[in-house]
């Protein structure tokens, strides 16, 4: 299990994170959902702790705790008091340990992320726009483009035996990585990690397939209908440039998205909602979760809703426009000081608290085993040319893309 430590005198807590090596894009066909489904089942409790005992401990302690499952890996964190750390500790190794596989466990938590999905995705306006509806749009294989929160025909036929074995394979230690962060010693925390982490049984990690397919040709559309949404919706989506080989160009992508979408003073908010009032929100992003948030391939989304009496077209052209100029001329090096410089702010405001930046060097270290990425970031934002934005924005003009188009239903009388 690799493990990194992050002291920081200046606070009086401590983080401690667990990373593991699987995701949405790591479920097998047939069984969509399921690295979301597990991340469910490791709150239900181990061979040593009850049912809510975790939660109790990392309460009662003054601290919180969460997880979350990505399209490559899953987390599993929490902050608390500085002197809890052994605690924090004890309860992590214990789950990875060996937790609590029930078929009551199983059938309960089936329920509680169907509950989830309605929630979030079937009953509210725009669900799941655009990280679940625009993949398998600019995707052709069944990891990248499915469906990774879940479908409850799959969810309802997973089985204890599923559970057993996909614990098996991507819960062991090779596959995982702790972080701990905050007010701490090195050499004390190692210490820690080894006496609870040391004597969980090891196995082998597993063999991480590639994900990678070629590159899209053309364009690609579909419609998609949506009984909640009061007004119609795109996006587009392109590939984005590898960052475990390419980082100048992912952040190059990455300023550009900033370049197009972040202030009132962007361009596509200039052009398409202030000028051509063709759209009454747009936005722009590298990452279907968010900035180095996954491995190759990952996406460069640009999404807005309009009203009804715009075609969709007239949107798709204005934006084709926008990035023609930026791919002919480039933002103006004001223009890009004044993108890196909100970004660098909202990078800096982030990482003030350790939570954010616990998981930030967390997964970059998992991701591309270079944890200070994240700390890197602001100097090498600071260091993208114009030149570089420019070459993203011809990039994206010369490739092809998805077009995803949500389009209001209204719900028939009962």
């Amino acid at each position: 299990m690799r493990v990194l430590i992050v002291p920081d005198p200046s606070t009086p807590v401590v983080g401690v994170a667990v990373h593991v090596d699987v995701g949405f894009r790591s479920e097998p066909e047939g069984r969509t959902g399921f690295a979301h489904l597990f991340e469910h089942l490791m709150f239900q409790g181990s061979e040593s702790l009850e049912k809510l005992a975790h939660f109790r401990h990392v309460q009662g302690s003054g601290g919180v705790f969460n997880g979350s499952t990505h399209q490559d890996y899953t987390d599993y964190f929490q902050v608390l008091p500085a002197a809890a750390l052994e605690r924090a500790l004890f309860l992590e190794a214990d789950r990875l340990r060996a937790p609590k596989l029930t078929v009551e466990n199983l059938r309960n938590q089936v329920d509680v992320v169907k509950e989830e999905i309605r929630l979030n995705v079937l009953n509210r306006p725009y669900g799941g726009f655009p990280w679940i509806l625009l993949p398998p749009v600019l995707y052709d294989t069944f990891p990248n483009a499915h469906n990774g929160y879940g479908d409850f025909s799959e969810l309802e036929q997973a089985s204890l035996g599923d559970a057993a074995a996909f614990f098996d394979t991507y819960y062991s230690p090779a596959n995982a990585q702790i972080t701990v962060a905050g007010y701490l010693d090195v050499d004390d925390t190692l210490r820690l990690v080894e006496k609870h982490f040391g004597d969980i049984p090891a196995r082998p990690a597993p063999a991480r397939p590639s994900f990678g397919e070629p590159l899209p040709t053309g364009e690609r559309r579909r419609s998609v209908p949506d009984a909640h949404a009061p007004l119609p919706a795109l996006a587009v989506g392109y590939r984005l440039p590898d960052p475990a080989t390419d980082l100048d160009g992912y952040l190059g992508h990455a300023l550009l998205g900033s370049v197009l979408g972040d202030g009132e003073a962007a361009r596509l908010q200039r052009r398409l909602v202030h000028t051509d009032g063709l759209v009454t929100d747009i936005s722009a992003n590298a990452g279907l979760m968010g900035p180095l948030d996954a491995r190759d391939p990952d996406t460069f989304t640009i999404t807005a809703v309009y009203p009804t009496a715009v075609d969709p077209d007239r949107v798709l052209t204005a934006v084709d426009e926008e990035l023609d100029k930026l791919a002919s001329d480039g933002p103006s090096p004001d223009e890009l000081a004044r993108q890196v410089a909100r970004w660098s702010a909202g990078l800096h405001q982030e990482n003030d608290r350790v939570m954010y930046r616990m998981l930030g060097l967390g997964v970059r270290e998992l991701l591309y085993g270079r944890a200070e990425i994240s700390t890197e970031l602001p100097a090498r934002l600071a260091s993208v040319t114009p030149e570089q934005v420019r070459a993203a924005a011809a990039a994206l003009r010369s490739s092809g893309r998805g077009v995803l188009l949500v389009e209001p239903k209204t719900q028939e009388a009962a």
